[in-house]
């Protein structure tokens, strides 16, 4: 998106903010995140229907950041909605993916596996370059191989259902991947809430689709995890990536996402019993070793902000 104001969006300046402050505000973003897979499954409604709500519930409070910060939500220009529209589709896809693998699978996997949009990319350079990996991209990859094969293995030990939800969270990762890509350009010059903006406009009606053809569902008898859900995972985690992101380089960034499935492991095995091997734990830490190269290789450009992942 473009903004047709004249004026930039006002964003905080990382010299007035204290390095901690920051630091603070990234590893409490992740957190916050690591929490939603949590109240997707004490959430009441089908798992796309929660994720129809985590988005329409923030909508306002998104509106309101943008204007708090004097982006523009008007004026821009056809073709830039366009790819945005086309970006929210696939962003639609991979939360109403991710969602469906989070009641199937354990958490842990879950946010490994949909944090999987960064290997995808790494593998996409490889494609429009015409390039081969090099030096510790091929560590990655054999990591990322080697890691997903024992926790998918381990997942079909448990139940063949338990390995679908694994695959359903991988096909997150590949259309957040998808996401990332078809809003790169159109991010220019436009804010970070008013993007978020436009893209949950066009993914709710998308979302609610999918519930409504699923059978799902859609109106809470329960309010309380929707609630809790929308405001952990859109309003604190969203908001305070979106604060903090900026001010910091791959490495930390990709230490600081690792919290999320670690996090999101521990909640499985002490609300849900999800019991983690020592197999398990080498699994999950050779696929985050994948993730935190895959990040630290991917071309610097920018991209649209964290929708997902949690």
């Amino acid at each position: 998106m473009t903004n047709s104001s004249a004026t930039k969006p006002i964003s905080p300046d990382s010299a007035t903010w204290p390095r901690w402050v920051l630091l603070a505000a990234l590893l409490l973003g992740n957190v916050a995140l690591a929490t939603g897979p949590w109240f997707v499954r004490l959430a009441d409604t089908g798992p796309v229907s929660s994720a129809f709500w985590r988005l329409f519930l923030a909508l306002p409070f998104l509106a309101l950041f943008a204007r708090a910060t004097g982006q523009a939500l008007t004026g821009i220009p056809k073709p830039t909605l366009i790819l945005v529209a086309l970006g929210a589709v696939a962003f639609a896809l991979d939360l109403s993916s991710w969602h469906i693998g989070i009641e199937q699978t354990r958490l842990g996997n879950a946010t490994l596996f949909g944090n999987a949009g960064s290997l995808v990319l790494l593998f996409w350079t490889f494609i429009i370059s015409r390039s081969l990996p090099k030096g510790l991209e091929w560590l990655a990859i054999l990591f990322a191989l080697g890691g997903a094969s024992i926790l998918m293995g381990r997942s079909l030990e448990i139940s063949v259902a338990t390995l679908i939800g694994d695959l359903f969270c991988l096909a997150a990762g590949l259309f957040y991947a998808v996401y990332l890509l078809t809003l790169q350009d159109a991010r220019k010059g436009i804010g970070a809430w008013s993007l978020l903006v436009w893209v949950s406009i066009f993914a709710c009606p998308v979302i609610l689709a999918l519930a409504l053809l699923l059978g799902e569902p859609v109106w809470p008898t329960n309010w309380t995890p929707v609630i809790i859900l929308f405001v952990t995972s859109q309003l604190i985690g969203q908001g305070l990536l979106v604060f903090s992101l900026r001010h910091f380089p791959p490495l930390i960034i990709g230490l600081a996402l690792l919290t999320q499935p670690a996090i999101a492991a521990v909640i499985g095995y002490s609300v849900f019993d999800e019991v983690l091997m020592p197999m398990d734990v080498l699994g999950m830490a050779l696929l985050g070793g994948a993730l935190l190269v895959a990040r630290l290789k991917r071309d610097e450009r920018p991209t649209p902000p964290s929708l997902t992942s949690g």
